[in-house]
């Protein structure tokens, strides 16, 4: 089955008019601003942001009056930094239709500053820049800044902004106002992301501090509250009483590519835990907020964190699996093991694999189980949320060894095919009672016709409007980091128990992670079955 709907129409989302956000209406920016990049000669800045901004510019969703300067130490002119940002464009397969009339008035407004993070000299040059476009324009001085640096710069790059007062501290409108959005991750471990925030709040408020987590501007993922809360079917079955066990996937391909010198410093747990799959754990599990808000959806996310059971560092092998890669094969093609990769130490024992068992201990969910994992080089990319329902507690038909009888389970899918599949039980058609699985399916592409924005359109427009809904609080960060630093701990002073490598690429990781849910007669959900033909 699939979903359908009477004379389907293609849909942008940037400018669907009734389109919420934060509990508004999703409109353009009524306040000019200038975004400043730090990092702007980055992989960041090329593959997404600058794409993400293009897109807004073509669906008419950047402030009327827009500038965007890039701050990095590579040295370019402006000239040559829009000639790079253009080609970004045309290469990227995030932009939309290249029209060289848009791109060239949205190239034209982009800027550059060669200069070190630490420096002075960087800061004052960006001050004169700011203070010429703004006096050109005639307008308050509406700043916000995107730190897509290494996170060993952030602390310093704030600091330095309030050293310059090019940041102003407080919420103000008449006299302008200032946003900092801060990519992950923040901090490295419980203590270092307090640090941090505690050093950028003595610069900044925290209502002006954007931490940024890609996976929460996916429409699938803010789809999730839809799909709980609009509709009466669903929410009354959402507890303990009806469902068995969640799974979180997020399961990559590729190996580490460029990016081992990070990697080996952070790992598995770091780089996938701390912010995308509690992100996910947190917005499946959260209490209905009062409102569609910033505060309040937030609210209930802590919630949900707070009440993730403690971790107990002597019984971590019952609920925690560690892996590295090795060489395997993907694709019909031969993949090299974690060590081998350039910029790998060949002794190496960072995991790039985890799955990990977590309780969330309140009236809704007490006993059970939510299953996270996520690794490198495993059998496909694919990222998915699979609730699944206790069995009915008696089955009177009887069964042939051909019949298939397994619980109900909802998949959320956010890559790839975003959407929403329920699979059940059903009559195979015949004189004689036969079950089969079957799924009723739900998919973006196919439902809407939707030009879906990308999640850096949604996160960045949220961000001019300053509706930080989609966004990180600090409070969140640091729980985040809570749940996971026993992990850390004892990993850090202690070797796997299983010898590294302990899975081939192209596999779904260690076989320890198949007896993480055996041992509680439970199976991940690895290459599930397409529905039957009908």
């Amino acid at each position: 089955m699939t979903t359908s709907e009477s004379a389907p129409a293609v849909v942008d989302a940037r400018a669907a008019a009734g389109t919420a956000q934060g509990g508004s209406i999703l409109e353009r920016p009524s306040d000019p601003c200038t975004l400043v990049i730090f990092g702007a000669s980055g992989d960041l800045t090329h593959r997404k942001l600058i794409p993400a901004l293009y897109n807004l510019s073509c669906a008419h969703m950047l402030p009327e009056r827009c500038a965007v300067i890039g701050f990095a130490v590579s040295p370019m002119e402006d000239r040559t930094f829009r000639e790079a940002m253009e080609e970004a464009i045309r290469s990227s397969d995030e932009a939309d239709t290249y029209d060289e009339a848009v791109c060239s008035a949205f190239i034209n407004s982009l800027h550059y500053i060669t200069a070190d993070f630490e420096g002075a000299a960087g800061y004052e040059a960006l001050s004169a820049k700011l203070e010429e476009i703004e006096k050109a324009h005639g307008d308050a001085p509406n700043r916000l800044f995107y730190l897509a640096t290494p996170p060993s710069f952030y602390g310093d790059i704030v600091a330095r902004l309030g050293e310059h007062n090019l940041v102003q501290k407080g919420i103000s409108s008449g006299n302008g106002w200032t946003r900092v959005i801060i990519e992950k991750p923040f901090g490295h471990d419980l203590a270092t992301a307090e640090k941090l925030n505690q050093d950028i709040h003595t610069v900044l408020d925290e209502e002006q501090i954007y931490r940024i987590d890609h996976y929460l501007g996916k429409e699938t993922v803010q789809n999730i509250l839809a799909f709980r809360f609009a509709n009466t079917v669903i929410e009354p079955i959402w507890n303990r009483q009806y469902i068995d066990h969640v799974q979180i996937t997020a399961a990559e391909t590729l190996g580490v590519e460029h990016r081992a010198a990070y990697y080996e410093e952070a790992g598995c747990l770091r780089d996938m835990f701390q912010n995308h799959l509690l992100q996910l754990l947190s917005t499946v599990a959260m209490e209905p907020p009062v409102r569609y808000a910033g505060s309040s959806v937030r609210d209930r996310k802590a919630d949900v964190l707070r009440s993730i059971v403690p971790i107990n560092p002597e019984s971590l092998t019952d609920i925690v699996v560690r892996g590295q890669y090795g060489p395997g094969n993907i694709d019909g093609g031969v993949a090299s093991g974690y060590r081998q990769e350039d910029g790998v130490s060949p002794t190496s024992y960072t995991e790039t694999f985890v799955a990990l068992k977590l309780c969330v201990d309140n009236w809704r969910w007490a006993d059970v189980p939510f299953y996270l994992r996520s690794g490198k080089r495993l059998r496909s990319k694919t990222t998915e949320i699979a609730i699944q329902f206790k069995r009915v507690p008696s089955l009177f038909f009887q069964f042939s060894p051909e019949d298939v009888i397994e619980p109900n389970h909802i998949v959320i899918r956010i890559y790839p095919d975003e959407g929403i599949s329920l699979h059940f039980g059903a009559k195979l058609p015949g004189p004689t009672m036969h079950l089969r699985q079957v799924e009723m399916n739900f998919s973006y592409a196919t439902a809407f016709k939707a030009q879906r924005a990308t999640a850096y359109e949604t996160l960045l427009l949220d961000a001019m409007h300053g509706d930080p809904t989609l966004f990180n609080r600090d409070d969140a960060v640091e729980t985040a980091w809570a749940v996971l630093q026993p992990i850390m701990d004892v990993w850090s002073a202690s070797r796997p128990f299983q010898p590294f490598p302990n899975y081939a690429a192209g596999s779904w990781g260690p076989e320890q992670s198949e007896e993480l849910l055996r041992r509680d007669g439970r199976a991940w959900r690895n290459n599930p079955a397409p529905a039957p033909a009908r």
